[in-house]
């Protein structure tokens, strides 16, 4: 046993899942991901943390010994402090066989408590890139509040109600309505909780119930949100492992690479979509009303689509293609602020925040002018950095002259991001990425 003082809070990382839909034939968080299983990954995340937590590691019965030794190599109290080189020791981490269910697996892992843990978080280690400080986050709004609290991120798709599943695979059934997004969230982990609320309430759900927010809640107290983070998403689908490949691939590049001199990086990016009528018009970021829409498997926004490539270009991150595939289909009718957030986190991965953009769209319509600044303010506010929006056209010439379709052309500057952009060239943002690398 270590000296450290006995831990006032506890994270149980639930990695008993089967991951049948990542389809990699093996349990979720032992697929490896950049060389290493993904509950590696998670382990340097919470054992990250500003404040030293008893972790609780709940796993399948035939993969104790590969969770320990997982846990061995993840040098716990080092990783959070370098001063400090002490081992692993049984108060640091424990591995807990998991149970039937998610709900059986939280309450093995709440069996494991040791007696001065007054804060408890449960984390999926699915979650595999959340920030240290999104942990730290939780645990200070459960201490201010005393009430659960989770992390979460606006919705910015729009939402529809739709009847049941249709027969046909391919579709989800008719539409009913749509849901008002401002009251919605999209939910994550590490979700945190006074230890006596929580044990109370796992102890009175029925069997049925997953979410441990949903559980706490039905129990009647109350549950808070607070500010999730781009990288604490879920590793579910292929894509999804993918997406963490990349941005993992990312933040590995050494500081000797030339990607991380003083020079700012530049990129340029081109996207071209035809018209169609099917469908609505979204372009520089915005919807406009009664206008022919484009093509495309997203919402055909040429405009974000050669900012995106532009960014990704500077950045040596390949391009809009290679990273967000036409065969995801979670990315269908998608608009453009996710193709913006996606690549600003890639970028950001990579050591970079930008500098500025610039895109000229180039067609016979829609008008830009009146909307202009409306566009500006919509995308600078998106990648934190001024961007410029112009328009021209071909005098009648090409496709775009005839009317056909648009094309966007666009360039970005890229500042590494420990090099201070000069004053009055736009916000930066400092670096609160912590992959555990």
């Amino acid at each position: 046993m270590t000296d450290s003082p006995a831990p006032l809070v506890a994270v149980i990382v639930v990695a008993a899942g089967s991951g049948t839909r990542l389809a990699a034939g093996q349990p979720k968080a032992f697929v490896p991901l950049q060389g290493q299983p993904m509950l590696a990954h998670a382990l340097r995340g919470v054992t990250g943390m500003r404040e030293p937590a008893q972790i609780i590691l709940v796993v399948p019965a035939d993969r104790v010994v590969e969770a320990r030794q997982i846990a061995a190599g993840v040098n716990i109290r080092a990783e959070a402090d370098p001063s400090v080189s002490a081992p692993v020791s049984a108060l640091d981490l424990e591995v807990v066989v998991g149970g039937s269910s998610r709900q059986e697996s939280v309450q093995r892992g709440l069996a494991r408590l040791h007696p001065s843990v007054e804060i408890v978080l449960v984390h999926d280690a699915a979650r595999a890139l959340t920030p240290s400080a999104l942990a730290d986050a939780v645990v200070d709004a459960v201490r201010a509040t005393g009430h659960g609290v989770i992390p979460g991120l606006a919705v910015s798709d729009t939402i529809k109600r739709v009847a049941e599943t249709a027969a046909d695979a391919s579709q989800l059934g008719t539409v009913l309505g749509t849901v008002d997004r401002s009251e919605l969230a999209a939910v994550q982990t590490p979700q945190g909780f006074p230890r006596h609320v929580l044990i109370a309430a796992v102890a009175a759900a029925s069997p049925e119930m997953t979410d441990d927010a949903a559980i706490v809640a039905a129990a009647g107290h109350p549950v808070r949100v607070i500010a999730g983070h781009p990288l604490a998403f879920k590793i579910t689908t292929r894509a999804d492992l993918d997406r963490a490949e990349h941005l993992l691939a990312a933040a590995r590049t050494p500081r000797s690479s030339p990607v991380f001199d003083a020079t700012p990086r530049i990129g340029t990016g081109l996207d071209v979509h035809a018209f169609d009528d099917a469908s609505p018009l979204w372009l520089a970021g915005l919807h406009w009303p009664g206008e022919q829409g484009l093509s495309g498997h997203s919402d055909g926004d040429a405009a974000v689509h050669a900012i995106c490539d532009a960014l990704l270009s500077a950045a040596g991150l390949g391009d809009i293609g290679t990273i967000f595939g036409t065969d995801d289909p979670r990315l269908v009718d998608a608009h453009g602020d996710v193709f913006l957030r996606e690549t600003l986190a890639l970028v950001h991965a990579a050591g970079f925040r930008v500098g500025n953009v610039s895109v000229q769209i180039i067609g016979n319509r829609p008008k830009l002018s009146p909307r202009r600044a409306e566009a500006q303010s919509l995308l600078s506010g998106i990648l934190d950095a001024p961007v410029n929006v112009s328009a021209t056209t071909t005098d009648a010439l090409g496709f775009t002259g005839r009317g056909e379709g648009v094309a966007a052309l666009a360039s970005a500057v890229l500042v590494p991001r420990d090099v201070a952009l000069p004053a009055g060239s736009g916000p930066g943002r400092a670096n609160d990425l912590n992959l555990g690398l």
